[in-house]
């Protein structure tokens, strides 16, 4: 299978010519003032939107395999302070799903399939003895509500994160788009006597 390089650009010359992106001219700002991390899953790019019933221009949208914050101090926790601070997001969900490829991810079949793919067993050795643990830094997460829990834990405790920003966890189904509340930000801010920003 070829690159699909070139249907895209040829694609993109015509959607700029006939100036097919006039329904989405928006502001960087989210209108709704939030930011989502989910998954790069493919059954979501659309559904997920659809179903919260958001439109270009109403939320920043943050992706990662298995919606998961890995690293405190990792470019995704910097992309959800980014809008927090830099473009006025006040809230912030993240949005696992069931079926995550990333709940079955095996260490061992991804160096596997890296080997196979042209990296040199003595560049994996280097990594491994340079520290890095890639069995776990690979290793998928099992399961996603655990998962989600554990993002927003990070999100919610991270220092440099205001106290009172509402972090929610949900799961989607990737088929229905059907949402599950795992963790209600605003009730967690009321619990522990902190008025949220939204």
């Amino acid at each position: 299978m070829g690159s699909s390089l070139n249907e895209i650009l040829s694609f993109n010359d015509s959607f700029v010519k006939f100036k097919q992106y006039e329904p989405y001219i928006t502001s960087k700002y989210p209108d709704k003032k939030s930011v989502i991390l989910t998954c790069m899953d493919t059954r979501l790019v659309e559904l997920l939107p659809k179903a919260m019933n958001m439109r270009n221009g109403d939320v920043k949208i943050v992706k990662s395999a298995g919606a998961q914050v890995s690293h405190p101090f990792g470019a995704i926790m910097r992309s959800l302070l980014v809008a927090v601070y830099a473009l006025k997001a006040d809230e912030v969900y993240v949005i696992g799903h069931h079926d995550c490829g990333m709940s079955a991810i095996d260490p061992e079949v991804m160096l596997s399939s890296m080997l196979e793919r042209g990296i040199s067993e003595d560049i994996i050795n280097t990594v491994k003895y340079s520290g890095i643990d890639l069995d776990e830094w690979l290793r998928g997460f099992g399961d996603v509500s655990t998962s989600v829990i554990k993002s927003v834990d990070i999100i919610r405790n991270h220092p440099l994160m205001p106290k009172m920003t509402p972090v929610h966890g949900l799961v989607i189904d990737p088929n229905t788009g059907k949402l599950d509340l795992l963790e209600d930000g605003n009730a967690y801010l009321a619990e522990k006597g902190v008025q949220a920003e939204v």
